[in-house]
Formats: structure tokens, C-alpha cells, sequence
């Protein structure tokens, strides 16, 4: 295991205004969030404190982004408290960050984010954040939440996430397609059908390539052509 070490955007600051379309491009593009430059100085934490509970997005974000300055130790407590704010921005991108500055708390906090938060935006980059602790101890927790939780944004971030990573044992990757490509948002079968390509160019002599490979057979007939197209290209893999 690794070592832990929309809606409407109103008053927001203007560099996350012109950031992406979507919740999740923008906390990322927002944050290059842990990576300090070399001359920088230690923020002052009870500022920072102060901002995060403020609520205001205006003070918060910037405050949270400055949490990039931080030892994993000072930051993560303030990282929780902004999980707790009442903005789903807050908590996104908190959750973003608690995948940078990693400790055991950080984890827990992800873990009942994932499973309880009202927002589907936030449950997304909490199951994004989690792969960061190891895809090993992430997965029994990532493959659970997809089979129970029906939101499209955070099956799409599982996926996303679960793919991104080369050395993951196929016979997960074959597990979470299968689920995939099952469900009723074409957007998800899409993703599915991606990754039963990717089987089929990594494992095209064993069982998981062959099983891979009947199942994209099968969605040549899928009623969205995002998904007969997807399907066609992981067959010509």
C-alpha cells in the first residue's frame, strides 16, 4: 500500500470563471494546487482558516489553493474544513486536494464523501482523489461505489480514473467495463467500451481479452453510435 503522506459559478474569482465548462476541469485547472515554486513562503494558516470558513468562494478558493504552500500536516486539516463548507466548489475542490496532501485523515474524509455527499460533483473528485493513495487500496472501495451509486459524473470519474493507471490488473479492468457498459447512460457505455478496447490490445491471448472482445462484439448493436463506434475501434485494436 502506498504511503498516505451546472451550477452557478456567481462570485467567483475571475481566474476560475475562464477555467473549463465543467466542476472538475476547473478545480483541477484552478490548481496546479500542489506544487509550490521554489521562493514561495509559508502562507499564514489562521488567515487561511479564515477565509476557507468564511463560505464565500471569492476568499475561500484562493485560500484553499494556498494550501499548496503547506506540509501535508497543516494543510489537511484545513482541506477537511473546507469539505464542510456549504459550496459544492468548496468541496470539490477541497476533495482535489486532499488527493495532493495525503495523510490517513484525508482518506477517511474521501471515503464517507464518496459514499454521503448530496453532490455528485464532489462525489466525483472524491473517487478521483482516492486512487492517488494506491490503486490497490482504492479499488474494493471504487468498485462498490459504481455499483451503488447511479450518478453519471461519478461513474465517469471511476472510470476515467481507473484507466489512467497502466499497471492495473485486467481482470479489474474487465470488472468495471462489464458494469460499464451495462448501464443506462450511454455516456458510461461509451467509457466502458473503451476500456474493453484497451483489454484487447493489452491481453489479446488470454481469457480477459477474449471475454473483452465478445462483449464488444456484442455492443455493435448498442442503440448509441458513441458506443458502436467505440466498440468498432477496440475490435481493430
Amino acid at each position: 500500500m502506498e504511503n498516505p503522506s451546472a451550477k452557478p459559478r456567481q462570485n467567483l474569482p475571475d481566474w476560475f470563471k475562464h477555467c473549463g465548462s465543467t466542476a472538475g476541469a476547473c478545480i483541477r485547472a484552478g490548481l496546479d494546487l500542489m506544487s509550490p515554486s521554489a521562493d514561495a513562503q509559508q502562507p499564514d494558516l489562521d488567515a487561511l482558516r479564515e477565509a476557507i470558513v468564511s463560505g464565500d468562494p471569492v476568499q475561500a478558493m484562493p485560500a484553499l489553493t494556498q494550501l499548496r504552500l503547506c506540509s501535508d500536516q497543516d494543510a489537511v486539516p484545513l482541506l477537511v474544513l473546507g469539505t464542510q463548507q456549504k459550496p459544492f466548489l468548496l468541496r470539490s475542490l477541497s476533495c482535489c486536494g486532499l488527493g495532493m496532501k495525503r495523510t490517513e485523515q484525508g482518506w477517511t474524509v474521501l471515503s464517507r464523501l464518496l459514499k454521503v455527499d448530496e453532490d455528485s460533483n464532489v462525489r466525483a473528485e472524491a473517487a478521483n482523489a482516492l486512487v492517488n493513495y494506491g490503486i490497490e487500496r482504492a479499488w474494493p472501495l471504487l468498485k462498490q461505489v459504481f455499483a451503488a451509486d447511479d450518478a453519471w459524473l461519478v461513474r465517469c470519474s471511476i472510470l476515467s480514473a481507473i484507466a489512467e493507471h497502466q499497471a492495473i490488473d485486467h481482470a479489474w479492468l474487465l470488472e468495471l467495463a462489464t458494469l460499464a457498459i451495462n448501464d443506462s447512460d450511454g455516456t458510461v457505455r461509451v467509457s466502458g467500451a473503451e476500456i474493453l478496447g484497451r483489454i484487447v490490445r493489452e491481453a489479446p491471448m488470454d481469457g480477459h481479452g477474449a471475454e473483452a472482445r465478445s462483449q464488444l462484439q456484442c455492443l455493435q448493436q448498442d442503440k448509441d453510435h458513441r458506443v458502436v463506434a467505440a466498440a468498432l475501434n477496440g475490435l481493430q485494436s
